[in-house]
């Protein structure tokens, strides 16, 4: 079982620490997660919606995790020795380190962001690059993973890291329960990008039907001209209010939702590698390893032996 510790610090984001909470510590999780909440100083630990939470654990619980959380917390500077000095020895041991939103700033203040690259909601992404010089911020994007420790942007990106840490420890099909028992999108990928402002005209418009005929076209070749078709808009205004409600270019989101497919499809069915390219729209099997190797540094076999699960093609559909 997967240990999963949140760090709680005065006065902490209700939202940011609900998401591990919700992700990691329900009941139907038990068998993979066991979910812990500690401050520094147990008892009411006050939050910024103008209520307290009762945190009955203190920083010893950090020592047998697995994984430790920061959520956000405001003031971002009001951190104690104490809490600096448990991050750094957790990092030490080799526990994996994660921030929810503004909790990038307690990860940065332990050093454990220095020479790494990080994120934090776009609005205070100035702040850390200003005040931690060593860490290279990048506030564009939803989430970034530097392996033994992974930051994301602001409150709903959150859950975007979440599962995808969900994803890393027991495969596509684990993200996918818990994605859809939180009616939440299963995967985003962290190099999206953070909507920031980017106001869509309120005039009814939208895209998730166009999207959802993509995936189940996804199979074969797709133009932004026929997306656009789709959806009854020229190829220019089209592209334009698609990156605008989705955060991402037609084709690039086209291409993450390709690589999904691939992963599931290699998790969970015996499928030859050429079965698989072909089904996900990418191809060939030399295209598939091109494409996962750029996304994850990874090739396709690989993936399929650290990843594979019980379930045979005749359980999963395309």
């Amino acid at each position: 079982m997967h240990k999963v510790v949140a760090l709680v610090v005065p006065d902490v984001i209700v939202f940011d620490l609900a998401i591990p909470a919700e992700i990691f510590g329900r009941a139907v999780e038990r068998e993979r997660y066991a979910f812990t909440a500690c401050t520094e100083h147990p008892g009411a630990v006050h939050s910024t919606s103008g209520f307290s939470l009762e945190i009955g654990s203190g920083l010893d619980a950090m020592e047998g995790a697995d994984t430790v959380i920061v959520p956000g917390f405001s003031p971002r500077d009001d951190l104690s020795p104490v809490v600096i000095a448990a991050l750094r020895r957790a990092s030490g041991r080799g526990v994996r380190m994660a921030s929810v939103c503004v909790g990038a700033f307690a990860l940065a203040a332990a050093g454990l962001l220095d020479g790494r690259n990080a994120t934090t909601h776009w609005e205070f992404a100035d702040e850390l690059a200003a005040r931690f010089p060593a860490v290279r911020v990048t506030p564009e994007v939803l989430y970034v993973d530097e392996g033994s420790v992974l930051t994301s942007a602001g409150i709903a990106a959150g859950v975007d890291l979440c599962l995808y840490m969900v994803r890393r420890d027991y495969g596509a099909l684990a993200a996918s329960e818990v994605s859809r028992r939180m009616v939440a999108p299963v995967y985003r990928p962290g190099g999206q990008a953070q909507f920031m402002e980017r106001p869509v005209p309120d005039d009814g418009f939208g895209l998730a039907g166009t999207r959802a005929w993509a995936i189940q076209e996804m199979h074969r070749h797709l133009t932004v001209s026929e997306l656009a078709g789709h959806a009854g808009y020229s190829t220019r205004t089209f592209a334009r209010r698609f990156l605008a409600e989705v955060g991402a270019t037609p084709l690039r989101w086209l291409t993450n939702q390709r690589l999904l497919e691939a992963r599931r499809l290699l998790e969970a069915t015996e499928l030859p590698i050429e079965e698989v390219a072909w089904r996900c729209g990418l191809g060939t099997a030399a295209n598939l390893r091109l494409h996962l190797a750029r996304d994850a540094s990874i090739t396709p076999t690989a993936y399929r032996n650290t990843f594979r699960t019980d379930a045979t093609p005749a359980q999963v559909g395309r």
